[in-house]
């Protein structure tokens, strides 16, 4: 990946963001859907495996004793909220001069940021031809350099079909789940949302294209490389061409906005060359006003 992908401008950038929620809830946007003293029940629950980022002071040494593994105590209070980040790894993601894999990658630290710091966990998905690579869970402010490490190692080639993806993918109950694409994907993801909304997700579908994909301005004969099968096709650019294109896109995105609203999920639609703070604050403001 660039250099430049996690630079000081894009911690700059998530300062702002974090400001600027803290701003709107202090003025009463929306509440915390949980209290401040997290996990300080006195009222034991449960243990669970030690995780990168938790409180080694939770630890029970006693049962690192018996077992010779890392717990971690759970008390009543405790509503540690699950996110999955589904990332589409396919070879298009790379494409437009600003890149949408580029847009991905940021969006996914940026919200992982922000979930982070509200004490829940975030697990780092990708999304690689029929299958998924599947992240730990990861939690605490302390560990998001990590997180950027694993965002850092993703690289972008091949196809990916989405569904049969994350319908191979024995997704626990409970959680948010959140794909991040541009969904040129024909074979479609309503099978993966029906699935992840069947095991209790609430999901979250972010769809990523460059500004070459929305505004076409190509003239006269072109040959057309498909970076994921690498397949040639020869095709003349003219005006009803283009308002065809123009048409299909659309037809993709109200495709998109119907099965969101059919589930019960949420759409948002990013253009790779957007500012991340305003596409954070604006499109995201109430979904990031909910676990900040």
């Amino acid at each position: 990946m660039n250099d430049g992908l996690f630079d000081h401008t894009f911690f700059e950038k998530l300062n702002t963001v974090k400001m600027s929620l803290n701003m709107r809830l202090s003025q009463g946007m929306s509440g915390s859907r949980k209290s401040s003293a997290k996990g300080s029940s006195v009222e034991f629950s449960d243990f669970r495996e030690y995780m990168l980022g938790d409180d080694i002071r939770r630890i029970d040494w006693n049962a690192y004793g018996r077992t010779d593994k890392l717990y971690i105590k759970q008390f009543m209070e405790e509503k540690e909220g699950l996110f999955r980040f589904f990332i589409d790894t396919s070879s298009s993601m790379n494409f437009g001069e600003k890149k949408k894999s580029v847009m991905a990658l940021r969006l996914s630290a940026a919200l992982s940021y922000i979930i982070m710091n509200n004490l829940d966990r975030v697990f780092i998905n990708e999304l690689r031809g029929n299958n998924i690579v599947k992240g730990k869970g990861i939690s605490g402010s302390s560990a998001f350099s990590h997180l950027l490490k694993d965002l850092e190692r993703i690289e972008f080639e091949g196809e990916t079909h989405i569904s049969k993806c994350i319908s191979s993918y024995a997704v626990p109950r409970g959680g948010v789940s959140i794909i991040i694409s541009d969904f040129l994907d024909p074979e479609g993801i309503e099978t993966a949302v029906k699935y992840l909304v069947s095991r209790k997700q609430i999901v979250v579908l972010i769809q990523v294209l460059a500004r070459e994909e929305i505004e076409v301005d190509y003239e006269g004969t072109v040959n057309i490389l498909d970076v994921e099968t690498n397949e040639r096709v020869k095709i003349t650019m003219s005006n009803a061409a283009i308002k065809e294109y123009r048409g299909r896109l659309t037809d993709m995105k109200d495709d998109l906005s119907r099965i969101s609203r059919k589930y019960g999920a949420h759409y948002v639609n990013v253009v790779s060359d957007e500012d991340l703070v305003s596409v954070l604050l604006n499109d995201f403001s109430g979904i990031l006003a909910g676990v900040s």
